[in-house]
Parts: structure tokens; sequence; C-alpha cells
């Protein structure tokens, strides 16, 4: 790896794993981000400077500007991060979901294919398989998505797979459970518990709050990612998730977040369920623990630092919500 691309590298998770790239290898990273809504400058900041770290501003839909960037910068290997990525905005508006995550993810595809990219990393998510309450989804289960996003996601999942089984393109793929840490946009649950809890609003559960999910530190999903990067098998997913040990109840998540901040458990408020909301997405991971890697965060500590860092660090999301309407029309 010389010069990896990495999309959506303002955002969450991509931010953190330009971060992870530029410590952990001595390579190139173009970091290339539309920055809408859940982009933000600000999550790297701290990069601009680094002599092998280049911003491009860019649409992963423009195929021009795509394969213009790959050829002038000679990248080898691409790393998608960029998405829609939020189930509630993808019930209001599913055609930007498609748009960006299955045609956006072809785009990627296409132009790799004609650069002879020696390595393609589509990140997922573990909402592709479905809910599921008992036993865990393996890599090979079929894909049994539930909303628009998650269904976008899948498409993209399919899309890539079909790149290496028709074209040889060197494609992997990586499934991950919810992850935690700081910049996560505040739309997220764990973030907007935070900040509501912070300023004494109401923290909304949906149903009856027993919807229970994975949580892992974002610091784990890139060292995962990486790993993958560096030992997967071409043409395979792999799922990236605690195998269980963190998992925890959205009621269980709000009341450690209100524990931490010494709040009341008055400010639980249950609102009326969204439509197609998922169980439970137990995943197997003995298929990239078989790589070598396990997790290193525990959910005490990975939710500790997380909430610690939206408490020092206010005015990034307080500038967040200002600005952004779905804050004000959720109340």
């Amino acid at each position: 790896m010389k010069c990896a691309l990495v999309t959506g590298g303002a955002g969450f998770i991509g931010s953190h794993f330009v971060r992870f790239l530029l410590e952990k290898y001595d390579c190139k990273v173009v970091n290339y981000d539309l920055l809408t809504y859940a982009g933000n400058v600000r999550n790297i900041a701290d990069l601009m400077d680094n002599p092998r770290h280049t911003f491009i501003r860019g649409d992963i839909r423009d195929m021009d500007h795509v394969e213009r960037v790959m050829f002038e910068h000679e990248v080898d290997t691409v790393v998608n991060f960029a998405a829609e990525s939020h189930v509630d905005r993808s019930i209001l508006d599913p055609g930007s979901f498609i748009r960006t995550d299955v045609y956006g993810t072809y785009v990627l595809l296409e132009v790799s294919r004609r650069c002879g990219i020696e390595r393609f990393l589509q990140v997922s998510t573990d909402e592709v398989y479905g809910s599921r309450m008992e036993g865990k989804f393996n890599e090979e289960d079929p894909l049994d998505p539930s909303n628009p996003y998650s269904a976008s996601k899948a498409g993209a999942d399919l899309m890539a797979r079909a790149y290496f089984k028709t074209f040889n393109l060197p494609v992997l793929i990586t499934r991950g459970c919810n992850t935690i840490g700081p910049y996560q946009y505040p739309e997220k649950v764990v973030p907007l518990f935070t900040t509501n809890a912070i300023d004494n609003l109401p923290l909304p559960i949906y149903g009856d709050g027993r919807n229970v999910r994975d949580y892992i530190f974002v610091h784990d999903i890139c060292s995962a990612i990486a790993e993958v990067l560096e030992k997967g098998k071409p043409g395979e997913a792999y799922n990236i998730g605690t195998g269980g040990e963190n998992e925890r109840s959205v009621i269980q998540v709000a009341q450690a977040i209100l524990s931490i901040l010494g709040k009341p458990e008055s400010l639980i408020r249950f609102v009326e369920d969204r439509p197609g909301h998922d169980k439970r997405y137990p995943m197997d991971v003995s298929k990239l623990r078989s790589l070598g890697w396990k997790h290193r965060y525990p959910f005490e500590e990975a939710l500790e630092i997380t909430v610690r860092w939206y408490v020092e660090n206010q005015s990034w999301w307080r500038e967040i919500k200002a600005k952004d309407p779905w804050f004000k029309k959720r109340g």
C-alpha cells in the first residue's frame, strides 16, 4: 500500500481511520469527502499539515473526478466509508441513500477496475443481515435488510461482490457493529443521549427500549478494518464486533450515560417506535479473529471515553446541533 484513497475520510469512522493509517503505515492517504452534513473538516484539522495526507473535496458519484484523482495520485488502495448512514433519515428520504450508497459505490468500483486497484475495501454494516434474536449471523448468511439505509448498504455489498466475480477486482467487505467514540455526529444514539443529557433534555427511546446492539470503540473498528485490508482474502466479507461481549439494550445504554454524567433517569422518554426497527444483530466474528484480531475496549471503558469527549468538546457538537434543522424537528 503506497497510496490509499479513503472516501468519507472527514466523517466519524473515516477520520479516525485516516489518522490510524498515517500513524501505523508508511503510506500516503488521499482523503476524499463531499463534506455533506456529517462530514466536518474540524474532524481532521490536526492532519492538514501532514505531508502524507491530502484532502480533496469531492463526490463519489462523480466518475470523472474520482478517476482523475485516482490517476493523478497513483492510488493503489481504496477504502470506502462514504455513505448516507442514518436509519431515521433514510425513512424520510430513501432516494439519497440509493444515489450515494449504491450508485456511489458502483462509481468507485468501476474506476478502481479501470485503474487496476490492488485492494478495494467496502465498509458495510451488520444491519444488512436483518434482525435475529437467537444464534449469530455469519458472513455466508443471506442479506435481509429492514429499512432503506440497510438496503442501500446491502446493494453496495452485492455490487462489490459482483465486481469481484465478474472482473476479478480484489474486493473485501467489512460488516461492523455499532461504533462509538469521539467525533460521531450527534444524531446517533450515544452522542444524542449524551448531548441531550448534558443539557437536561429528554433521551428519546424508541418502543420498549429493549432493542440490543453490540457496541465497539472506534479505535477497535479501525484496527479491524486495517487487519482485513492487510490479511483478508479478496472476495470475502468479514464481520466486525465484540462477539456479543459489548451487547447492551438501548435502556442500558441510556442508564449508563446518565450514570456517568450524574443525571437522573427521569430524563428517559419512551417514544413511538420507528418502522422497520430491528431488535438485534448478533454476529459470529470468528472469521475475523482467525486473522489475529480481537477488540481491546470493553463497553464501559469505550462509553466512558466517548461521553467524556462530548463533555470536553461542547463547542464541536453545539455548533452542529444549532445549524442542523434535523434536531429542531425532533424537539
